[in-house]
């Protein structure tokens, strides 16, 4: 899906929170189980596993909170606005992805802990190949890093409660873990197999469970970029299903045009089985149930 877009500074310009992850932080809010840490996420995603890790000691506002939203047309509103100004601790993805939180921040003189998901996964945001794949929620390791992280900003914001927090981020590490070790049951069993994709939303995922992606760069780079996809291009993306080189299609549910439902009819056509993948966390779920489910399906594909 291409990068969500930034919002116009014009309507930025309020007290909301600069960008500083080591600035003095707002007090914490009292409540009647102690300190509240007031939370803003720059998607429901990383607004779930905050929850995890905070638990009652945090009220958490997700700025993209369902997959029915299109992130491309996101305006503020005056609720998210008055929550970012109020925010003591945001998360944003970073890497390109949501700068629409760098611009808020970046309108303010109020300065809040920011945790910035692209930085704490420690890749390379330009690497000499190839793009950055800003789609971090998929990859597990670096889910770790960042409950790591959460855990210790948390902490300084409400010391009180450090104990809850390791202890939360604990659990939810070895449920992290959980999810590598299917990775690995996956490996171990289609190490080598060809899938396609419409966008690289799930390819870290993919790739950890040693499937090799054989889509053309230049078809999932249109469709993320949202440019139209050359006509060859498009013509050598079928042909991966007309010739069976793929034991599935990861589809991007969230993102739908002509060109990918070509592909998804010639993958349909072909008997290629379909994963739908979105990059929001669907409605009713948790973080780790829905990457397990991801994960059930990509094995329930590949086993025919």
């Amino acid at each position: 899906m291409p990068r969500l877009l930034a919002l116009p500074v014009a309507a930025l310009v309020l007290g909301l929170a600069a960008c500083s992850g080591s600035g003095s932080p707002a007090p914490a809010s009292s409540g009647s189980a102690g300190q509240t840490v007031a939370v803003v996420a720059s998607t429901n995603v990383y607004g779930d596993i905050v929850k995890d890790i905070g638990g009652d000691a945090v009220a958490v506002t997700s700025i993209i909170d369902s997959p029915d939203l299109d992130p491309h047309e996101y305006t503020a509103d005056a609720r998210t606005q008055l929550a970012v100004s109020k925010a003591q601790l945001v998360i944003e993805n970073g890497g390109g992805y949501d700068d629409f939180v760098t611009t808020m921040l970046s309108a303010s003189t109020a300065k809040p802990r920011v945790v910035n998901v692209a930085d704490v996964s420690g890749y390379d945001q330009e690497p000499a190949q190839g793009a950055f794949n800003e789609h971090l929620w998929y990859d597990f390791p670096t889910m770790v890093r960042l409950t790591d992280q959460l855990s210790q900003d948390l902490t300084a914001l409400a010391p009180e409660r450090a104990e809850t927090f390791r202890a939360n981020a604990a659990a939810f590490t070895t449920k992290l873990h959980g999810l590598e070790l299917a990775e690995a049951d996956l490996k171990a069993a289609h190490a080598g197999t060809g899938v396609a994709i419409t966008e690289p939303v799930p390819l870290y995922l993919l790739d950890a469970s040693g499937l090799v992606d054989k889509t053309p760069e230049a078809f999932s780079e249109a469709i993320e970029e949202g440019t139209d996809v050359a006509p060859a291009v498009l013509q050598q993306t079928v042909a991966l299903f007309d010739g069976h080189q793929v034991g599935l299609l990861a589809y991007n549910e969230q993102t739908a045009g002509p060109q990918t439902e070509a592909v998804l009819k010639a993958a349909k056509d072909d008997d290629v089985p379909v994963v739908g993948v979105t990059e929001t966390l669907p409605a009713g779920q948790d973080y780790v149930g829905w990457m397990q489910a991801n994960l059930d399906a990509v094995g329930s594909a590949l086993k025919g």
